[in-house]
This record gives C-alpha cells, structure tokens and sequence, in this order.
C-alpha cells in the first residue's frame, strides 16, 4: 500500500514557524509568521510526525512494536496474526485471517489517505513469492543488478561461497584500489544476508 502525502498527516510537537508562503500573505500583517500545526514536506520534523502518528495508529488499533525493529508492528490476539511493515509511505500488511486484514485496511483508509497496490511481489529490492506454503524471499534480480554493477556477470558460482581457513591480505592485488569501492560491495552484499545467511561467515570476514 502506499500512503498519499505521507508527511503531511504528522502533528508537529516541536514549535515550529516559517514565513508567510507567497500569494498567502497577510497585507495587514507582511512580517507576521506561522506557527505550524501540521508537517510539511522539507522540514526535518516531518518523518518522525508522520511515523508518531501512525504508530499511535496501530497502537490503538492494538498493534504492538517489534523488538528487533522499529519498523514493524505485530498483531497478535485470538490465534490471529498480523504483520505491518513501515518504510517511509509504503506499508506492508500480510497475516494469517483475510477478513480480519481486509477490516483493518477499511479502518486504516478511513485515517489516511492510503492506495492499495495489490498483492506484494517485490519491495525494497526483495522479490516475494507467493506458495501454498507461505512466502519466499527472493533477491534474484538485486543479485544480477550487483555483479554487472561490479562486472562480475560472467563469474561462475560455487557450492561454498569461501574456505573457512582462508586469510585475507590488505593487498593483494584486488582491482578494488579505493575503501569507498570495497565498503560500497560490502554494504550491498550485507544487505543479502535477508535471503542468504548462508553467505554470512564470507560476509563477516570481509567487513
């Protein structure tokens, strides 16, 4: 789902003003300012408003925060399971009841401004497959995006991404000749271990 003018719906709790924005200038008053009430696009308030005020949201809605990240709210009560995912003004909202989802969503529109995209199949560089089983995780294409960036397309793959007892040498003729190149690979391979924990220990050993 996707949330219109996201950053407008926060209720600031910090005093904040700007000045009269043209064409709305008060003639009697020019140096007069505004105090704001609400968020705007461009100031620096405005994700954290906007984030408070869909977190006391779902809290209400008995929604709980995850401990192992800020991001997701869990619901949880009767045997029903639900998920809610935040990145900025895109959500993400899976469980184990459909009316119970559908009803919450209803709720949800009824607040904000919210567009439904349909059925999740790819999101924050993670393809999503939909099985009877469940959900797979995926990052096919962020693999392939990553090699040609790097010119590795043609590399062939192992079974074991690297030797426990290998060492690894500060210079040793890498074409990687700057830290910005090499933390920038490491960075992005990290981001794998969503879908590939098998290649953490190679991971960890390079960073």
């Amino acid at each position: 789902m996707d949330v219109s003018n996201a950053f407008l719906q926060g209720t600031l709790q910090d005093e904040v003003f700007m000045e009269q924005p043209p064409g709305f200038k008060d003639p009697a008053k020019p140096d007069h300012v505004c105090k704001l009430r609400k968020a705007i696009y461009g100031l620096k308030q405005a994700p954290r408003a906007w984030y408070n005020e869909l977190s006391a949201f779902l809290k209400a809605n008995s929604f709980t925060h995850s401990m192992a990240d800020s991001s997701l709210f869990i619901y949880s009560h009767n045997g029903m399971e639900a998920y809610f995912l935040v990145y900025v003004d895109d959500l993400v909202i899976t469980g184990n009841n459909t009316r119970f989802l559908n009803d919450f969503v209803a709720r949800l529109s009824t607040r904000f401004s919210v567009k439904d995209l349909g059925t999740l199949d790819y999101f924050l560089g993670i393809e999503v497959l939909h099985t009877k089983k469940g959900l797979l995780l995926l990052q096919h294409k962020y693999i392939r995006d990553l090699l040609r960036k790097h010119k590795m397309a043609e590399a062939k793959d192992v079974r074991s991404p690297m030797a426990t007892g290998a060492t690894l040498s500060l210079h040793d003729n890498s074409r990687y000749t700057t830290a910005t190149d090499f933390r920038s690979l490491v960075g992005a391979l990290q981001y794998l271990l969503i879908t590939r924990p098998d290649i953490s220990f190679a991971i960890n050993k390079l960073s």
